[in-house]
């Protein structure tokens, strides 16, 4: 059973400038949580059949999502996960008066009733609470690139 965080942030800068902050590998890093690496499989890019890993910075464990862009147009890039849960994780730009309408969109299914037990009783909510800094520092970090 799948479940769905989505958030959105205006951000004052134009969709081909938040595109890149999504798509630039250097860029992503600088709004990205800290605590999340993201490695290309061989070279960066957001093309579709493109490989990453999304490393979880804990000592040790260092859980891992494996993903793959599965959906790529102008403004838009879907990232699909492998690992301790599946799922889809969408950003598209909506071009707007004032700039873009950034729109975030993580789909996921945990089907190890443990780990979703854990996923929904400790993290879930730092998660939403994540995305949403996540946009915001995506938004500075756009923002500057003006």
């Amino acid at each position: 059973m799948s479940q769905v965080l989505e958030q959105s942030i205006q951000i004052n800068a134009t969709a081909t400038v938040v595109e890149r902050c999504i798509s630039d590998l250097a860029l992503m890093h600088r709004w990205l949580n800290p605590v999340l690496r993201c490695e290309p499989v061989g070279a960066w890019s957001t093309d579709v059949g493109s490989e990453s890993r999304f490393i979880i910075q804990i000592p040790i464990l260092k859980p891992t999502l494996n993903s793959v862009v599965v959906e790529r147009q102008p403004g838009l890039v879907v990232w699909e996960f492998q690992g301790f849960f599946q799922g889809r994780d969408r950003w598209e730009c909506q071009p707007t008066e004032k700039g873009t309408l950034l729109l975030n969109r993580f789909e996921y299914d945990i089907p190890n009733p443990l780990v979703s037990w854990g996923f929904n009783t400790f993290a879930a909510s730092w998660t939403k609470e994540d995305m949403q800094a996540q946009l915001r520092r995506l938004k500075r970090v756009a923002e500057q690139q003006n």
